[in-house]
Formats: C-alpha cells, sequence, structure tokens
C-alpha cells in the first residue's frame, strides 16, 4: 500500500494539479490573512482557518475528481481492478496521499504564523487546534470526493456534484436551523475557538469513514462485474 501512496502523493506533483491546488488556496489565504491581520487589526491566525475552510469547499474537487475517473477514462482501471492489492488498500492509500496534499498546505500556512509573531503574541495551541480541525474537515471533503469519482469517468462532473454536494451542506442552515448538524463548516466551526468538541471530531470521522466505504463498495462491485 505504501508503494501506492507513493505513487498517488507524487502524481500529483508530476502533473500541474498539486501545485495549482496549493497555489490557489494560498493565493485565496492571502487575502483573508490581508483583511484579517492589516485591515482588522487582528493577530488571531486561527480564524483564518474559518475563511480557509470556505475556500477549501470549492477547490477541494482539484485534487479528488481526477481519483478514480482519470484511472476509468485511461483504461487503467483494469489494473486496479486486477491487482493483487485488495481494492480497500487502493481506496485507502488514495485517500492518505490526497491527505498529504492537504498536510503540505497547511505546512506552507505557518510562514503566515511567523508574520503574526512579528506583530504580535499568536496562540499556538489555539492555531494547532484549528490546523487539526481543518485537516478534519478536509478528509470528509476528499473521502466524498472519492466517492463521486468512483461513480463517473468524467472528472467535471465528479468534480461538480461533490462541489455542489459540499455547498448545499453549507447553506442548509440558513434554510432552517434543524440542518446545522449536516453542515461540515458548522461542525467544524468551533476548532478555530480552540475546542476539541468529541461529537463533532466523531462526526467528521464518522463522515469520512462512511465515504470511504461507499467507494469501497462501488469499487468492488465493479470488480466483481468484470
Amino acid at each position: 500500500m505504501l508503494t501506492i501512496i507513493k505513487k498517488e502523493f507524487k502524481s500529483y506533483f508530476y502533473s500541474p494539479v498539486g501545485y495549482v491546488f496549493i497555489g490557489v488556496f494560498l493565493m485565496m489565504f492571502s487575502l483573508f490573512f490581508w483583511l484579517s491581520v492589516f485591515s482588522a487589526q487582528s493577530t488571531n491566525f486561527e480564524y483564518i482557518f474559518f475563511s480557509g475552510a470556505q475556500i477549501l469547499t470549492f477547490i477541494i474537487s482539484l485534487i479528488t475528481m481526477r481519483t478514480f475517473s482519470e484511472e476509468r477514462k485511461n483504461g487503467t482501471e483494469q489494473l486496479i481492478l486486477t491487482a493483487p492489492i485488495s481494492i480497500t488498500r487502493v481506496v485507502i492509500a488514495k485517500f492518505i496521499a490526497a491527505t498529504l496534499v492537504i498536510i503540505v498546505t497547511e505546512l506552507c500556512t505557518f510562514m503566515y504564523f511567523a508574520i503574526l509573531s512579528f506583530f504580535g503574541n499568536p496562540h499556538i495551541i489555539t492555531a494547532l487546534v484549528s490546523m487539526l480541525g481543518f485537516t478534519l474537515l478536509a478528509m470528509s471533503y476528499i473521502s466524498f470526493g472519492l466517492f463521486t469519482s468512483s461513480l463517473t469517468e468524467h472528472q467535471m462532473l465528479g468534480g461538480v456534484i461533490s462541489t455542489s454536494f459540499f455547498i448545499l451542506l453549507w447553506i442548509l442552515p440558513a434554510i432552517n436551523n434543524v440542518f446545522t448538524q449536516f453542515s461540515l463548516i458548522d461542525v467544524f466551526s468551533k476548532f478555530p475557538t480552540g475546542q476539541i468538541d468529541i461529537a463533532d471530531t466523531i462526526t467528521l470521522i464518522t463522515f469520512t469513514v462512511c465515504s470511504l466505504i461507499l467507494t469501497i463498495i462501488i469499487m468492488q462491485r465493479r470488480k466483481c462485474a468484470r
């Protein structure tokens, strides 16, 4: 499985995908950083991650829409389905590789923390809790993106489905407060305050696991249908 993780992770940077994702995220993150720090005169690094979560909602599909749909379109899916390694390991390996791209992106944001440290005294523990929540949110997004990618050979279609789904979850609380528990961004919102809420953490992890299981089921059925 480690071999697949390395292959998938490197593939993000052998193509423009990884660079475009990180570049777009940091560009938008920089804008919110400027608005928060220089315009609002705030040194709370953690709150910028709430804006980062909103950015992620729109661009996460850049790294998930190609995971399985590209394999199917290029005809290399047969190699996955006939390989001696289990479908479960393949799905988890792709998931881990995409998550590593997110972690690399998060590490890049430490330069903003360094800038804030020059102007003020940002709270490192709260910042780390925010990054933990951001990682859990990203894992939820990635797992569902893998699921939609496994449904179609058209990358853009998979990306549109997953992004539309995340936006729908985001705006549901505005329709009725009863839907607040279904909004992943709302679930994430306590982390930037420095709180690790057990219920919210379990919600994000459960969503991730369920999406991965659905992906494994879809791919396993394709394997059995051969």
